[in-house]
């Protein structure tokens, strides 16, 4: 007589699949491993299992049948299904093994590597929030689902398969390191070879190779002050020492920069997070001073984009004709941040020494990912969702100044393009930690400032509103409730 899988250890899960007939095929599954059921281990019939979830026999038959196409069930004569011999991931039992010794200390192992100290954090569920104002994240009603549709299909084919599914040995697709150097790069004034671009896991990525090979425990770094937090951890771990440069209406002043040094990281299109724009006399300084003093600009281009106020001011690679400007970019701020996308574009020297470093990190960020988005920038859908994006984020943008003007909240930063952003002062005394706490009952999410100071301020004031992600018609309300809690706090 053969066993039986009880029906009472075959429950849905709302978490594991979107469909209900992928629900139940992951709780049977589950159930076939975690009892270890051998070959020939009866299930129950589809009735019973029907009878026992609340759903129709139909769909329990359907997805019975689909498991025994993949080798999981198989069919009895008369019997209905069991347990295949065939079962693909089938769990060992383990013989119980005796303990030497004590677990590794984990602290004294790691003790060479720290957590890094500054570190922009969103709740998981952010999206439950009414009045989102977090920067960073996209708005689904504003991205066409059917054409990215389309265009994974097309890279899905048959006619791309093989050769994306195959290992490419670090290089990278073609078709998109084609577009960035034929299409996205000369919209910023600069030219490039392919040799000289790598496409990598976003900005995030290319800022990551870019210090650990040119950063060094002799080597003098500047970055901005308040500025983005990773290049601040990024540049502790290179061990590189590290000047803090107050910037101020418009961003970084080269006429600060100490004689010693040797790299600057900076966001000269929209500083982060300000929102300011370094004027082209101080980009021409900035390219003069670097050839002077020698040392080499990092330029983190991540939204230029977001330009829709006034046209986007010349990058700081196309100024360059020395090589000393590593330029990094990004699909993933004007796409989906999901989307991991960015590139380097580097004197070709540099780029095969970054290449050799990712390939030990990840080899090369996935083809098919590659081919997607080359694709979608190729057929022209970038290029009507930037139109899109743009007119969104301008409207979005009126209004947040609107509801502003009439609050005691101010604009601290100096945004002349655009972005989707703006950096916020609030009343004298209240901290924008306390403030975003206690605006949560609320509904709103809002970024405190502390985050992006290397040395904050005791009560820091400043606060991050960003608007890509929440609707026009919520922001008047959503600034009613931060001024109207600023104020209680300040009082």
């Amino acid at each position: 007589m053969s066993s039986r899988i009880p029906v009472d250890i075959i429950f849905l899960r709302e978490d594991e699949a979107p469909t209900l007939q992928g629900r139940l095929m992951a709780a049977i599954v589950r159930a076939v491993l975690e009892s270890r059921a051998r070959p020939g281990t009866r299930l129950p019939s589809s009735r019973m299992l029907a009878g026992s979830l609340g759903i129709s026999r139909m769909t329990v038959t359907l997805v019975y049948q689909e498991l025994v196409s993949q080798g999981y069930l198989e069919t009895l004569p008369r019997s209905g299904v069991a347990v295949a011999a065939t079962v693909p991931h089938r769990r060992l039992r383990v013989p119980g093994i005796r303990q030497v010794g004590k677990p590794p200390d984990w602290q004294d192992w790691l003790s060479d590597h720290r957590l890094p100290r500054r570190v922009i954090r969103k709740p998981a569920n952010w999206r439950d929030f009414r009045y989102r104002f977090i920067y960073g994240q996209a708005d689904p009603d504003l991205f066409d689902h059917s054409a990215w549709r389309d265009c994974a299909r097309r890279a899905l084919g048959t006619r791309d398969f093989a050769a994306l599914a195959a290992d490419q040995y670090g290089a990278d697709d073609p078709l998109l390191v084609d577009y960035i150097c034929s299409n996205t790069l000369p919209r910023r004034g600069i030219h490039a070879e392919p040799k000289e671009v790598l496409v990598t896991m976003g900005a995030q990525n290319a800022l990551f190779l870019a210090v650990e090979l040119l950063g060094r425990a002799d080597r003098l770094a500047v970055t901005e002050e308040p500025g983005y937090p990773d290049f601040a951890e990024t540049l502790r771990r290179a061990q590189s020492p590290t000047i803090f440069l107050p910037v101020d209406e418009m961003g970084l002043n080269p006429a600060d920069l100490p004689e010693n040094t040797r790299l600057v990281i900076a966001t000269p299109s929209h500083h982060i997070p300000t929102g300011a724009t370094m004027p082209l006399a101080r980009r021409k300084d900035l390219i003069a001073r670097a050839g002077e003093q020698n040392f080499v600009v990092i330029e983190d281009d991540y939204d230029f984009e977001m330009s829709y106020l006034a046209p986007p001011a010349p990058a700081l690679k196309s100024l360059d004709d020395t090589g000393r400007v590593i330029y990094l970019g990004s699909f993933s701020k004007s796409l989906f941040p999901g989307l991991r996308i960015g590139y380097m574009v580097a004197p070709a020297a540099l780029i095969t020494q970054a290449r050799a470093l990712r390939s030990i990190m990840l080899r090369h960020p996935p083809s098919h990912l590659q081919r997607i988005t080359a694709y979608f920038l190729a057929l022209g859908h970038y290029d009507a969702h930037i139109v899109r994006l743009r007119q969104a984020l301008k409207n979005r943008r009126a209004v947040l100044e609107q509801a502003l003007h009439r609050t005691s909240l101010t604009i601290a930063g100096a945004p002349i393009s655009g972005g989707s952003s703006v950096w916020i002062k609030g009343p004298d005394g209240v901290d924008s930690a306390v403030l975003a706490e206690r605006l949560r009952p609320d509904g709103v999410l809002i970024e405190p400032g502390a985050v992006f100071f290397e040395s904050p301020p005791p009560v820091c004031p400043y606060f991050r509103l960003g608007y890509s992600s929440i609707s026009e018609k919520d922001i008047p309300a959503g600034i009613e409730l931060i001024a109207r809690r600023a104020t209680e706090l300040a009082a």
